[in-house]
C-alpha cells in the first residue's frame, strides 16, 4: 500500500470516473473525502463501500463546487479530519450539449464555476499546507476535448482547455518544490453516464448494448487518433 498515511480529496467522486479514481487511491491505503452532488443514501453506501473493502477512512462532503464558500469549507473540513490534503483531484465537470448561439448563459456561467474556479480555488487553498509539509499531487482531470475543438460543447470545450493553462501555471510555481500538478486528457471512458448515453442513442435496452459501446469507443478512437501529452 504505497499510500499509506495518505489523504485525498477527490471532486466528483460518487460514481463514473471519480469514483473509480477514489477506489484506487483507497487501494493503495489513502483515506479519501469524496465530493458529489449524488443521493444521500447513494454517497453513505459508496463511503462505506471505501472504509469496509479497504480499511481506510472515508468521507463524503456535499460542498456545491459552483459556491466558493462551500469549496472553501469543504477544504478545511479535509484539512481538519485527516491533518492534511496530500493529494487532490479535480474531476467533478458538468456540461450542456447546444450551439454557441442557442446556449444558456447561465449554463455557461455554472460550467465556468465547476468545471473551472472550483479547481482553482481547492489549489489555491490546498497548496499552503502542501508546501509546509513539503508534499503534494495534483491532479486535474481535462479531456480529450481541452486539445481538440468540437461543436455543440462550447461549454466543455472551452473549460477543459482553460485546466490544462491551470495546470502549466501551477506545475511551473512548484517545480522546484516535491509537489506535482498535471493534467490528464481522457476520450470517452465507458462510464455509467456515457453508457446511459449510448443507450439511448441506440434505443436499445441497457443489456443490449455491449456491441454498440465497442462500436462507438472505436469509431471514436479512429476519428480521434491518439492525442498529443498533456502535462
Amino acid at each position: 500500500m504505497t499510500l499509506q498515511g495518505k489523504s485525498a480529496l477527490v471532486t466528483g467522486a460518487t460514481d463514473g470516473l471519480g469514483f473509480a479514481i477514489a477506489r484506487s487511491l483507497a487501494a493503495e491505503g489513502c483515506n479519501v473525502v469524496i465530493n458529489g452532488l449524488a443521493d444521500p443514501g447513494h454517497a453513505e453506501e459508496r463511503r462505506r463501500e471505501l472504509e469496509a473493502t479497504f480499511g481506510v477512512r472515508a468521507l463524503y462532503d456535499a460542498a456545491d463546487l459552483r459556491k466558493p464558500e462551500a469549496i472553501a469549507a469543504m477544504a478545511r473540513a479535509a484539512v481538519a479530519a485527516f491533518g492534511a490534503v496530500d493529494i487532490l483531484v479535480n474531476n467533478a465537470v458538468v456540461r450542456h450539449f447546444a450551439p454557441v448561439e442557442a446556449f444558456p448563459s447561465e449554463r455557461w456561467e455554472e460550467a465556468l464555476a465547476v468545471n473551472l474556479s472550483a479547481p482553482f480555488h481547492l489549489i489555491r487553498l490546498l497548496l499552503p499546507q502542501m508546501r509546509a509539509r513539503g508534499y503534494g499531487r495534483i491532479v486535474n482531470i481535462s479531456s480529450i476535448y481541452g486539445l481538440i475543438g468540437a461543436a455543440s460543447r462550447v461549454d466543455y470545450v472551452t473549460t477543459k482547455t482553460g485546466l490544462i493553462g491551470m495546470t502549466r501555471a501551477v506545475a511551473a510555481e512548484t517545480v522546484t518544490e516535491n509537489i506535482t500538478c498535471n493534467a490528464l486528457c481522457p476520450a470517452t471512458v465507458p462510464t455509467p453516464s456515457i453508457e446511459a448515453r449510448i443507450v439511448a442513442l441506440a434505443e436499445l435496452p441497457t443489456n443490449a448494448n455491449g456491441k454498440v459501446l465497442k462500436r462507438v469507443l472505436q469509431e471514436r478512437a479512429a476519428r480521434n487518433e491518439s492525442p498529443p501529452p498533456c502535462t
